[in-house]
């Protein structure tokens, strides 16, 4: 079976890459610019693609006709979208259209990856039949995505994941979990929120997940994330503690203490039972996942 994946020089990407090729997938990663990867591996090529551009889309899903797509490009920056609405627009939504369209061109089974931020977090631990309702610009246009992807005339699955963590790959940027290591050890002072709730994603866990809706052809929408229900002053201390760093660097503080274009819903969270059940996901704890991120990972 070949794979293809867009976003495929993002965190997400760059771990999915390596569990595909692991699983003996033929792989065709996509991405803006230079391949971050080059893996040496018979079965994968790299395409610099840029979702906006719809000829190039459909040039390069056109040719290499893959039997799933795996949509995981996006702009994600909660504050640059609400700051530049129309970019965001064009990549999370246009650029959406572009490959379901060309993907409808060749019959390819669409995995398009969302967010807890669809929710308004109000209601918290979330079921994927719950209703939408996004705070945010980012949350609106995965929001219109989502739609559009529910209504193609291909076969789809909507993974939502929440607050994805894991070892720094190439060129990927920060996440709590090495940002508050690097900080720490440096010996600098952070404010860390203490009212938002998620269940954050160890980035194998969701990679592994959206393997097994790929292998077993699922469609529908899936809830994948991990299973502890925690705050990033939480996450934020647990990892201090497990490191030996000084944790009085640690200063709780609630979300009025930043001022940030985009608001963030308080309270999200996934109900993970569907995928369980029908995929046989089943994630690692997020202490389980400190200690792969302190040790440091793999390289692909």
């Amino acid at each position: 079976m070949t794979i293809l994946i867009t976003g495929a020089n993002g965190l997400l990407g760059q771990y999915l890459v390596r569990h595909l090729l692991q699983q003996n997938y033929n792989v065709i990663a996509t991405g803006k610019g230079p391949d971050r990867l080059c893996p040496k591996h018979a079965h994968y090529t790299y395409h610099d693609m840029d979702i906006c551009d719809a000829t190039m889309v459909h040039t390069i899903i056109g040719n290499t006709r893959p039997d799933v797509l795996v949509h995981a490009a996006a702009m994600t920056q909660v504050d640059d979208c609400e700051l530049n609405p129309a970019l965001c627009e064009r990549v999370n939504v246009t650029g959406t259209a572009n490959v379901l369209t060309a993907a409808e061109a060749t019959g390819a089974h669409v995995i398009y990856v969302s967010t807890d931020f669809v929710f308004d977090g109000e209601k918290g631990n979330y079921a994927e039949e719950d209703d939408l309702n996004p705070v945010n610009y980012y949350g609106f246009t995965k929001m219109q995505a989502e739609a559009m992807v529910q209504t193609s005339d291909i076969p789809w699955s909507i993974v939502r994941t929440c607050l994805v963590y894991g070892n720094v790959l190439k060129g990927t940027r920060q996440n709590i979990i090495t940002w508050v290591r690097d900080n720490l050890s440096r010996g600098k002072t952070i404010k860390v929120v203490c009212d938002q709730w998620r269940t954050p994603t160890y980035v194998e866990d969701l990679a592994t997940g959206i393997g097994l809706i790929a292998a077993r052809q699922a469609q529908g929408i899936y809830h994948l994330s991990g299973k502890d229900l925690l705050t990033p002053y939480d996450m934020a201390m647990e990892t201090a503690a497990y490191l030996k760093l000084d944790s009085t660097l640690i200063t709780r503080v609630d979300a009025a203490t930043f001022t940030q274009p985009g608001r963030r819903p308080p309270k999200t969270g996934f109900q993970i039972d569907k995928a369980r059940h029908e995929l046989g996901y089943e994630p690692i704890t997020f202490r389980e996942g400190l200690m792969k991120v302190a040790g440091n990972g793999t390289s692909l």
